[in-house]
């Protein structure tokens, strides 16, 4: 993945190729990476044009999985026509959700991911939990997740509510920010360095169309006004596309989600909850469910005060949850299989 991405990046012979194409174009790949994606159309930014692309026949024969957001693709270009997409490139990572709570189908959301920014606005979308759940599926992925915390012109407990994060999500960094005023913005230069890939996640009017803007330094993306009656601002994303940045950082938007399920994320539920895990193997048994079981180390933070009761209860239910979405998701799996199996 590492070889990809510095070979998509470190030349610029392909901004003249496209220009004096010929006939061995057809027969040539070249690397270039989804930028759009909208049911069966893609776009493939190949330096800085958008190449309309479809996938070529194998997709469908191997039943593959299809390319996302952010995925490095090979190509072969077409300039009167759609491209073919001829491969996705090894992944160094891959974000993806329950489609809805009842539906275990997997939706993607975006690859080959360097920071998460998890973005709640300062008002009646916040929500402690909420912030919870997408830690733990980033966090399954690899991908380091960043909460930031927008329209802080809005609230007037700003602090207070950082510190609810930070007290059940005390590895996980947290930032108040104003797109508007400008208020905190500074503090996310370390994230964008040149090469990174940041997506935003998010529920919708929450300002990430206003955060991009600001980052950009510039308005490139649409934006909503909010509503006075319940502080929610109109949803203007509603697809995920990829902005480049003019220091080659890449931001990912992805459209507002209203939930998040988890399913099978138990790593990314122990890396969010890192504390509580390194207590949990020291207990005397490895399946110790953390209620009767002699020397128990999680009951006996939890009676001197070292963890608190609602970061272990809400640890021990999001397990819960994940775990009962897998085996729903497995349970549907082997029905397909075996609906697959009568039919031929």
């Amino acid at each position: 993945m590492k070889e990809r991405k510095e070979e998509y990046h470190q030349t610029g012979e392909g901004r003249k190729e496209l220009d004096v194409f010929d006939e061995q174009w057809l027969h040539t790949e070249r690397l270039g990476r989804i930028s759009e994606v909208q049911k069966n159309s893609y776009l493939i930014r190949y330096w800085e044009r958008e190449i309309p692309a479809k996938l070529s026949g194998k997709f469908y024969k191997e039943e593959t999985m299809f390319p996302v957001i952010g995925d490095y693709v090979t190509f072969r270009y077409n300039p009167k026509g759609d491209s073919k997409i001829i491969e996705i490139c090894e992944r160094k990572n891959f974000l993806t959700r329950p489609d809805t709570a009842k539906s275990m189908k997997e939706q993607p959301m975006a690859a080959n991911i360097d920071y998460a920014f998890l973005v709640m606005s300062l008002n009646d979308n916040f929500s402690v939990n909420r912030a919870v759940r997408y830690a733990a599926t980033v966090l399954q992925e690899g991908v380091q997740p960043i909460v930031i915390l927008t329209k802080v012109d809005l609230c007037p407990d700003v602090e207070k509510l950082k510190e609810q994060l930070k007290e059940m999500l005390p590895q996980i960094k947290v930032h108040a920010v104003s797109a508007l005023t400008g208020y905190g913005m500074d503090k996310l230069q370390v994230y964008l360095q040149p090469g990174n890939t940041i997506a935003l996640l998010g529920s919708s009017g929450v300002g990430k169309s206003t955060l991009v803007n600001a980052l950009a330094g510039t308005e490139i993306m649409k934006t909503g006004e909010i509503r006075e009656k319940d502080a929610k601002g109109r949803h203007t994303t509603t697809y995920r596309e990829m902005i480049e940045l003019p220091n080659n950082v890449v931001i990912i938007d992805t459209p507002g989600m209203r939930e998040i399920g988890l399913c099978d994320v138990d790593e990314g539920i122990d890396d969010t909850f890192e504390d509580i895990a390194e207590l949990a193997a020291q207990c005397r048994f490895r399946d110790c469910t953390h209620t009767n079981e002699p020397r128990c180390a999680v009951r006996q933070a939890l009676e001197n005060g070292q963890l608190s009761k609602e970061r272990f209860e809400l640890y021990r239910s999001l397990h819960v949850e994940s775990r009962k979405s897998a085996d729903m998701k497995a349970i549907a799996k082997a029905r397909k299989a075996l609906n697959k199996t009568r039919k031929r």
